[in-house]
């Protein structure tokens, strides 16, 4: 729901007061833009993943299955981090200056279908349970 013109006035009244009596808050509330911080943060995993497969291929030249695995664990954990990068990078608004809020379960309805297995069956058991009382 936007804001009216005499609500946003209002704000930007106090967002100009708030900066003038504690410039160091303001600035500490921005933060940096999600949006980069998700980039840096694929771009050390993808760093992190070519460094996978360096120890990878020094386990596998030297005769030592120890190094090989902790290689391809740092492979595997690198690609999931950029993976979660990667969708935070595109569900990140243009001008978002903090992360997303985490999401919470809705409650379902009968028509509504999406969610995962889990999601349904327990929708179903509460239901079942909600007929019986």
């Amino acid at each position: 729901m936007p804001l009216s013109e005499e609500e946003q006035r209002q704000f930007e009244q106090l967002e100009r007061a708030l900066a003038a009596e504690d410039p160091k808050f303001v600035s500490a509330m921005r933060g940096t833009n999600v949006r980069l911080y998700y980039k840096r943060r694929a771009v050390l995993a993808g760093v992190g993943f070519v460094l996978g497969i360096v120890v990878l291929m020094t386990g596998a030249i030297i005769p030592n299955t120890i190094i090989g695995v902790v290689g391809f664990v740092m492979m595997v954990a690198c690609l999931y981090i950029a993976a979660l990068s990667m969708k935070r990078i595109s569900n990140a608004g243009e001008s978002d200056d903090i992360p997303p809020p985490p999401t919470t379960k809705r409650h379902r309805t009968k028509h509504d279908s999406s969610g995962s297995f889990m999601e349904r069956m327990e929708d179903r058991w509460r239901r079942r349970r909600d007929e019986d009382l």
